[in-house]
């Protein structure tokens, strides 16, 4: 399994703390059947920064560390971009990471309780540039859970959604769990990934979230995530299916 997006790299953000958190997270991922891992920190959220060159150096440590202690993880380098007003001039600069360099997408963070004004135009001038944005977890954005439709319409624009493993397990409540699902059977998720910061509270359960998967929408369903993550680690495109549009539930029979 290919997984695009993970806190592994020790010390640099709310992720693995030390080299031997990072370790103990690598064991796992290795268990659970990943064979590459995206390595995504966060930057500009507020509490971390953290810019390309200093992500590829501190993966380059990892790598090392691995070989010497023989475990078989292919570690790939990554960010994950809290969306900022400033963030197409600091691309232009160079101090962004993309997950490919011929194919450019960008994992990309709304915060979690709202989506920003300029959140469309940002996105827009990704696209016009070439770059793919991949929205990550918007099943855990307050604004969209209550409005899936801004959702909808950033995919018709161009952009991708990543789904988290937990959220399709239940880990973070049923709600999520449902829009999550939701997400999926309308053609708005294109990725799954573990966002794992330990092996405790925020693990892996990539394997668990695809089995869910595969039972619930079929085999198909499942390798098509499968194989974006391979598409995106390959630097080709991915086949982008129409999304449809969530319809709100009812409440006790009432709107």
């Amino acid at each position: 399994m290919i997984d695009i997006h993970s806190h592994i790299l020790p010390g640099i953000d709310d992720g693995a703390q030390t080299m031997e958190d990072a370790i103990v997270m690598a064991e796992a991922a290795v268990e659970e059947g990943i064979t590459h891992l995206y390595a995504t920190p966060h930057h500009r959220n507020g509490r971390f920064e953290n810019e390309r060159a200093s992500i590829e150096q501190e993966i380059e440590r990892f790598k090392q560390e691995l070989n010497k202690r023989e475990i078989p993880l292919n570690i790939l380098a990554g960010q994950e971009i809290r969306l900022y007003k400033e963030l197409i001039e600091d691309l232009e600069q160079g101090y962004l990471l993309p997950l490919h360099n011929k194919v450019n997408y960008l994992l990309i963070e709304l915060p979690s309780s709202s989506v920003p004004a300029y959140a469309a135009d940002i996105l827009y001038e990704l696209i016009l540039r070439n770059y793919h944005p991949i929205i990550v977890h918007p099943e855990r954005n307050s604004e969209i859970l209550e409005n899936p439709d801004l959702l909808y319409d950033f995919i018709l624009s161009g952009a991708l959604t990543q789904i988290t493993a937990n959220s399709i397990v239940g880990n973070f409540g049923k709600k999520i769990m449902n829009f999550s699902h939701d997400l999926i059977h309308a053609n708005m998720a294109h990725f799954i990934a573990s966002d794992a910061h330990n092996t405790t509270s925020r693990g892996f359960h990539l394997a668990e979230a695809y089995e869910v998967i595969q039972n619930r929408y079929g085999i198909e369903a499942r390798y098509y995530l499968q194989e974006n993550a391979e598409h995106v680690m390959k630097g080709e495109s991915i086949l982008i299916q129409q999304p449809s549009h969530i319809r709100k539930k009812k409440f006790l029979g009432i709107f």
